[in-house]
């Protein structure tokens, strides 16, 4: 887990978060040739997150290709009020199996390893999180994207059915007799 870094070229700031690095070989007819492999989380705090990798002979490198590859893919997701999911779901990549589910404000982020990194970076403050299966970062961060995808918001659900959100939400309309109560 690294820290933080705010970015400042382009002239956005986006959070970029070291989650893991890996010492690969090459093996090759003279002995072991050695790389380094970096996975990155970065986002606005504002909803947008992405996740690269990127391999190299030293870390800076790696950390700087991941980084690109990240930004390349970052993609938009709904937030309730900006802190929290809009509804509770599962994501599932290999192995890796997580559940998000939204939260109450104060709770703060209740998540493991490789998943704070990706709601940090998000800007999600409100989030209980729970990875069942492996620990492997890379499937781990999939399969919370793979969730993360299939967030929706009431608006793009109401759109998509033809409703009002309200009718999405569960609320009833306001009778006539109790709008004229309010006004009195």
């Amino acid at each position: 887990m690294g820290k933080p870094r705010k970015e400042g070229s382009e002239g956005s700031d986006l959070i970029e978060k070291l989650v893991w690095i890996n010492r690969v070989a090459k093996v090759v007819k003279g002995g072991k040739r050695f790389a380094m492999a970096a996975l990155v989380v970065i986002g606005d705090g504002k909803g947008r997150v992405g996740v690269g990798t990127g391999k190299a002979r030293e870390v800076p490198e790696a950390i700087r290709k991941a980084t690109e590859s990240a930004k390349r893919e970052m993609k938009r997701v709904p937030l309730r009020e900006g802190r929290t999911l809009h509804h509770d779901v599962q994501g599932r990549y290999g192995a890796g199996h997580v559940v998000l589910r939204a939260a109450p404000p104060g709770t703060g982020i209740i998540a493991g390893g490789p998943m704070r990194a990706v709601f940090e970076a998000l800007g999600v403050q409100d989030v209980v999180a729970k990875s069942i299966g492996t620990a492997n970062p890379h499937n781990m961060i999939k399969a919370t994207f793979d969730a993360l995808s299939q967030v929706s918001s009431p608006r793009s659900v109401a759109m998509r059915r033809g409703k009002k959100v309200s009718e999405i939400l569960g609320r009833k309309p306001e009778t006539k007799e109790a709008q004229k109560s309010k006004e009195a």
